[in-house]
């Protein structure tokens, strides 16, 4: 039995299901437990949503960068202060 068998597709599951998910896969990975086809089937299943959830963080990070540019924006060189200490 594929132990990814009937699981919703990744971009459909939150981003706390994903990594629930994830950390589900890597328990039993870890077992030792499955035949080798459902280990591979289940690895590859981790690594679309380890893919998905480094995108998710990356768009996540993205966002934050442009809003704190938004309270507190760049100086440019005529503002900087360029002098030393």
């Amino acid at each position: 039995m594929d132990a990814t068998e009937g699981a919703r597709p990744v971009d459909e599951l939150t981003f706390r299901e994903a990594m629930a998910e994830l950390d589900g896969i890597v328990g039993v990975l870890e077992s030792n437990t499955l035949e080798l086809e459902d280990s591979l089937a289940s690895y590859e299943r981790g690594v679309a949503l380890i893919a998905s959830l480094q995108g998710r963080l990356a768009q996540a990070q993205q966002k934050v960068d442009v809003l704190m540019g938004e309270i507190v924006p760049e100086s440019d060189d005529a503002a900087r202060d360029t002098t030393l200490s």
